[in-house]
């Protein structure tokens, strides 16, 4: 199957930028992707033709925002095959996104109620946790992973019991590349009742995220991951769910009615949405996902699948050079360590050769000190990623080490 990664690229107008000289080799994608020209045009347009607040102007220009904002809405709700609109609600991010989980989870838990997690959590999905069980005196229980960084299963199903309130994993590991069965844990997690909440963070830009089939209550996701802007994300939600979700952030659009003594809520989504959100985002975010969806998502598939392929085998011809996450289902990311390399020091060396990469504890402590590191360096890929630049990037890494030895 065949996917011009040629064209694709000319979309993206970042990336033919040079840095000290070199070509950009943009490898940093787990911790946000570049934006194609239509979402960049989207957002200038929105602010040059129909800058105004949605749903309180009586006015043509806010007429004309609130379409367009809740037009996105429904691009995500198809993306993601929600079964109502209603159950997509606009945050700054995933870790907004479960923050509003927990925080609502945290008025409901009681001392003996568990909240289950794993050992591969961005702290996103660990820190609002174990948050919500201190205020409530709830137990936060966490799941192992094997030393490849897959998840045990059968560890994570004896984690579960009848005092299981929540379930909280990621779609995918961001530090490890490691592809979670979502599906199955979710079952795991139903059969005592509890409620599902999917990090969505590293899975949502690889396709094929269909919240109805995972069969969770909560998927969370960021814009800035699926080629759309920063501070824009979503937290879909079961609307049996939502509908009676205790809410966390209050006043504005959220508001239904209000003295000086009480107030009430509106209905979904404006009940969790309070404020004036991020217009030009929301928009943005909903350009995106139209125009990913316009590709070939098997061929995407294949192609991101190649260059993980590609970047694994060049791997094994690095001596000294220690891959962390080697799951048999990942995609995307390759972290590693090296001997007699610092990876703040393997990041400066590639930078100045135009490569960019992420280096540190990826935002995932505990999980660098279950694995018995600080940290690591991380290449990860997306769609518009060449074959040419892995090899480009070995090459720097073959320098590093000369560098450094």
């Amino acid at each position: 199957m065949s996917f011009d990664v040629a064209a694709i690229r000319k979309e993206f107008p970042i990336l033919s930028q040079t840095v000290d000289g070199k070509p950009l080799v943009y490898l940093d994608n787990g911790a946000t992707t570049q934006k194609p020209q239509v979402v960049i045009d989207s957002l200038v347009n929105f602010y040059t033709q129909c800058n105004a607040n949605v749903h309180r102007g009586a006015h043509q220009l806010s007429d004309e925002a609130t379409r367009r904002y809740e037009k996105a809405r429904d691009q995500v709700a198809t993306f993601i095959n929600a079964a109502h609109r209603n159950e997509v609600i606009w945050t700054s991010g995933t870790t907004e996104g479960i923050n509003l989980v927990a925080k609502g989870l945290a008025q409901q838990l009681e001392a003996g109620d568990e909240v289950v997690v794993t050992e591969m959590e961005h702290h996103a999905n660990l820190v609002t946790w174990q948050q919500a069980c201190l205020q409530s005196g709830a137990t936060l229980r966490v799941a192992p992973i094997f030393d490849n960084g897959e998840l045990d299963l059968d560890t994570f199903k004896a984690s579960l019991g009848p005092n299981t309130r929540m379930v909280a994993f990621p779609h995918v590991s961001n530090a490890l590349g490691t592809v979670n069965p979502v599906k199955e844990l979710t079952a795991m997690a139903k059969a005592y009742g509890a409620l599902v909440l999917v990090d969505g963070a590293q899975g949502i830009a690889h396709g094929d995220v269909d919240v109805q089939a995972l069969g969770c209550d909560f998927y969370a996701f960021s814009g800035h991951k699926v080629f759309g802007p920063t501070g824009i994300g979503v937290l879909w939600g079961k609307q049996s769910v939502l509908e009676d979700w205790p809410v966390w952030l209050t006043g504005g659009e959220m508001i239904a009615d209000v003295t000086y003594q009480s107030a009430t809520w509106g209905a979904l989504p404006n009940r969790l949405e309070a404020g004036t959100p991020n217009i030009a985002g929301a928009i943005g975010l909903g350009t995106a996902l139209d125009w990913f969806s316009n590709l070939d998502i098997a061929a995407v598939q294949a192609h991101e699948k190649a260059l993980i392929d590609a970047a694994m085998t060049q791997a094994a011809d690095i001596q000294g050079m220690r891959l962390i996450g080697t799951a048999p289902n990942k995609i995307g990311i390759l972290s590693f360590v090296m001997d007699n390399a610092h990876p703040a020091d393997i990041g400066f060396i590639l930078d100045r050769q135009g490569i960019a990469i992420r280096t540190g504890d990826n935002c995932a402590q505990p999980l660098m000190h279950r694995l018995g590191i600080n940290g690591t360096a991380r290449a990860s890929f997306s769609l518009y990623n060449t074959l040419e630049e892995v090899s480009a990037f070995f090459a720097g890494l073959r320098k590093a080490q000369t560098m450094l030895g």
